[in-house]
């Protein structure tokens, strides 16, 4: 069975095929799933972020103008399934950003080994520095650094100015920096009690 063109799979769903829009679920899903794991933190919510992102993107096909890549426009779509998860586990829960826990088991026995670690990424102190960011900055870091958006490519996949989108980018970056270093100088000093 030969693969078809994402573009021809996006028409086929936007005309009504079901069977178009679950082969565009199997063409984007790591891409969607690895990208929920990113913004969420661990692996039970980007199953849920990726399961809604999906039901929004099924829901609303229809409304893809094509003016960016489908890949742009779910990115969006999971994003903002990402944000209303954790605004609302933050009206009900406290939410321990410690536990990133091992974000890529379940991928990890279906993928060959480059591929796996291509799709966890990030080191540990990396994913903690990440998933402390504010979602607004995370978003925007993981779609220009993970995800090789440009300026311009962001601001469309989240409706934001290109400006804003270099802000937060700086933001997070400089964020993401500064708690790199604070971890650094706690392990630093961990290393240094142990050895007395």
């Amino acid at each position: 069975m030969v693969a078809r063109p994402v573009d021809s799979l996006v028409a086929s769903a936007i005309a009504g095929d079901r069977h178009a829009f679950g082969d565009l679920v199997e063409a984007t899903y790591r891409d969607t799933y690895t990208l929920a794991l990113r913004l969420t933190g661990n692996e039970h919510d980007a199953r849920d972020v990726t399961q809604d992102a999906y039901l929004r993107a099924f829901r609303s096909i229809d409304t893809f103008r094509g003016e960016a890549a489908f890949s742009s426009w779910l990115y969006r779509v999971t994003a903002n399934c990402a944000m209303s998860l954790l605004s609302a586990r933050r009206r009900h829960t406290h939410i321990d950003l410690d536990l990133v826990g091992d974000q890529i088991a379940g991928l990890a026995d279906s993928m060959d080994p480059a591929d796996a670690v291509v799709a966890a990424g990030l080191s540990a102190p990396i994913d903690r520095a990440l998933v402390a960011l504010p979602m607004s900055s995370r978003v925007v870091v993981l779609l220009r650094d993970v995800y090789e958006l440009s300026h311009d490519e962001i601001a469309a996949t989240l409706g934001i100015s290109s400006a804003a989108a270099r802000v937060r980018l700086h933001r997070g970056r400089a964020q993401m920096r500064a708690a790199l270093a604070a971890q650094g100088d706690l392990i630093e000093a961990e290393e240094a009690s142990r050895a007395m």
